[in-house]
């Protein structure tokens, strides 16, 4: 499946998982299905209205952020100037807050059945849709990753319930800025690029694609995450050397150490970022689960084709979250920064509906209950993850 740096390790098609099927050429699309769907939404309103923890919490943050206030007024751009780093640019902050707010008062809506919370989602929705034409700047491609995926996730719920609905050319307008902001920047694709920024846009992609109806783009999804996730994940089944996506230019152990900042022992559980910050790694963990959490949606079973991968990072990454000591094998005995808000999607899946035990993983995830935001693209994962309501 996926080109091997100087035939450092073996075929992989034995040790592959089967892949699930792809959407049917006539299965619609089912919405609501861009992360949450309808039963998730109908439970995670049953369990705050019930006074159910951690939902309720959840629900309460959410609600007296920011995000969430009906004074929260929208800050759109024609034009989002990103540059890399910590450069300051023009309209990608706002663009990343106000995408956001927009999902936190869709989900804010679905919870309180109030008709202002959804008059909020639109206007912030509306507001962008009337002005937004391009991102520029070398963070292009991963501001249009972090905001596509919550464009599409706030419109998908709004769009999608009972009471939510908007004028057709509103939402005509703003599946045009999705196809002309958003989709060309994130449909791009280069094999040897840091892997969280190709996961977050791959994320995208799958929110939009669904939203869109836009069954060319979904399948672009599930082959580039088959090419992808095992490239960044790594078990040690895959050989002496991680593998690599098609194409890629990594030939030899030095390349290949540098692009996983420093590191050249290769188990389970390590990611192509461990070495370079905590918080790349939990995006990474979200992104994926996003993709397949949205594809699980749409019938496709993503997470059977990397559950392993993703139970033997989050076990390793948490152990370094939670502060313990790490090995000298790893990251030269050095680890920095902490996985963020990440975990809920994943956590939920593999405990609450495969049953698999992480409790390297489940602690903190617990103990920082609700997740909150990372003020990038995840926000309110507890509210609508935590303990699996709504299988």
């Amino acid at each position: 499946m996926l080109a091997l740096c100087a035939a450092a390790c073996g075929a992989v098609d034995a040790d592959t998982p089967a892949q699930g099927p792809a959407l049917p050429a006539d299965a619609p699309f089912r919405h609501q299905g861009v992360l949450v769907d309808r039963a998730r939404l109908d439970a995670v309103r049953e369990h705050v209205t019930a006074g159910k923890q951690p939902w309720l919490k959840a629900y309460l943050a959410m609600r007296d952020s920011r995000y969430g206030s009906y004074r929260y007024r929208a800050e759109p751009y024609g034009t989002g100037v990103c540059p890399a780093g910590d450069l300051e640019g023009r309209g990608c902050a706002e663009e990343r807050a106000d995408a956001l707010a927009a999902y936190t008062q869709a989900l804010l809506f679905t919870v309180t059945g109030k008709q202002r919370h959804a008059g909020k989602a639109r206007e912030i929705m509306d507001a962008w849709s009337a002005r937004l034409r391009r991102h520029t700047g070398d963070n292009a491609a991963l501001q249009a990753g972090w905001t596509g995926s919550v464009w599409a996730r706030a419109a998908e719920i709004v769009r999608h319930t009972r009471g939510g609905g908007r004028p057709a050319e509103r939402v005509r307008r703003f599946e045009g800025m999705l196809r002309t902001a958003h989709l060309p920047e994130v449909t791009v694709t280069d094999p040897d690029f840091t892997g969280s920024w190709d996961l977050v846009a791959t994320d995208a992609v799958i929110a939009v694609a669904v939203f869109l109806d836009d069954r060319r783009a979904f399948g672009h999804v599930l082959e580039r995450f088959r090419e992808r996730v095992p490239a960044y994940f790594c078990l040690e089944k895959d050989g002496p050397a991680p593998l690599t996506v098609p194409g890629s230019g990594l030939a030899g152990p030095r390349r290949m150490t540098a692009y996983w900042s420093g590191q050249a022992t290769y188990r389970d559980g390590v990611t192509q970022e461990t070495c370079r910050f905590l918080r790349h790694v939990g995006a990474s963990l979200a992104a994926t689960a996003h993709i397949a959490e949205t594809a699980r949606h749409q019938g496709v079973d993503l997470y059977g084709e990397v559950q392993d991968r993703l139970t033997a990072a989050l076990t390793l990454h948490a152990r370094k979250n939670r502060g313990g000591r790490t090995p000298a094998w790893l990251c030269g005995g050095r680890v920095e920064g902490r996985l963020g808000p990440h975990l809920e999607v994943a956590l939920n899946h593999l405990e609450g509906r495969i049953h698999a035990s992480l409790p390297a993983a489940r602690k903190p995830a617990v103990r920082t209950r609700p997740a909150g935001t990372d003020d990038l693209f995840t926000a309110g994962e507890t509210l609508t993850h935590a303990g699996d309501p709504g299988r």
